[in-house]
């Protein structure tokens, strides 16, 4: 099982290689990892100079919709080039590039498979603005919460917040909130109202949604995930931040996850 990993935007393949490490290790030689840098030269995200010399790179350096198309571009290229993938693991900005591209692709070439069979998402979410692109309806509530949950996030992860709190910086609530539910109301997550969603603009992929319910942008995972279909879908709470913690417990879960999403793959 061969999985192609994007990471975070202002991070770098070899970083993203790192946070991942612990799960991966708990997985068998049946699996393979190709971590591969974003095409942009990127200044670091909030807080990963602490710990990671540079490069840096991203995916795209704005959210203008062109930016992201350039992205897919070069994302089939990439496939093309590099492939065959079996899947995509993917962190924060990677999720977002593999996120609009399944819509996109469900919207102009619905009839084609995926260049891939699973899709892992870390922490991610797809932007509000590729959904409005494809003629979904944001409401302003939705935007509210995006942008309440990403200033959050570049406060949360700062060098000042991790020097001064620790673990402790990560203080979002909504995720908790939304955990504790049997199940979020699909006409209101947190903002989106997917009874009203067409209903061929879904991720036609068995996937995986790892979350942390204390991540202020918890919130965009919860919503990505409901692009999914709930019977080839798994998601994930680590109870942390906008991370990949490396506990005993959550790297284990994670791998298991892993190993679920291969079984999905081929169908079983």
């Amino acid at each position: 099982m061969r999985f192609l990993c994007l990471h975070g935007k202002g991070t770098s393949a070899a970083i993203f290689k790192s946070q991942t490490i612990s799960f991966r290790d708990r997985l068998s030689g049946d699996f393979s990892f190709d971590f591969v840098d974003g095409f942009l030269p990127s200044d670091p995200a909030a807080g990963v100079n602490l710990f990671y010399p540079p490069p840096y790179y991203s995916f795209w350096n704005d959210l203008a919709i062109e930016s992201v198309r350039k992205s897919h571009k070069w994302l089939r290229d990439l496939i093309t080039r590099n492939g065959p993938y079996d899947g995509v693991l993917c962190f924060s900005q990677g999720c977002s590039l593999i996120a609009s591209f399944c819509l996109y692709h469900q919207a102009e070439t619905p009839r084609q498979p995926l260049p891939f069979k699973v899709a892992i998402f870390i922490c991610g979410g797809v932007p509000l603005q590729v959904l409005e692109d494809l003629g979904l309806d944001v409401s302003k509530e939705a935007w509210e919460v995006n942008d309440k949950g990403a200033k959050a996030l570049a406060e949360q992860a700062s060098a000042e917040a991790i020097l001064t709190a620790g673990l402790d910086r990560w203080t979002s609530t909504e995720g908790l909130n939304a955990s504790r539910d049997a199940a979020l109301d699909p006409a209101n997550v947190f903002g989106l109202d997917f009874t009203k969603m067409p209903k061929h603009l879904r991720i036609e992929v068995p996937s995986v949604h790892i979350y942390g319910n204390k991540d202020p942008r918890c919130t965009a995972s919860l919503q990505l995930a409901q692009f999914s279909n709930p019977e080839s879908r798994k998601t994930y709470d680590h109870g942390g931040g906008h991370d990949v913690p490396r506990s005993t417990i959550v790297s284990e879960s994670i791998a298991q996850l892993v190993e679920w999403s291969a079984l999905a793959a081929s169908g079983r």
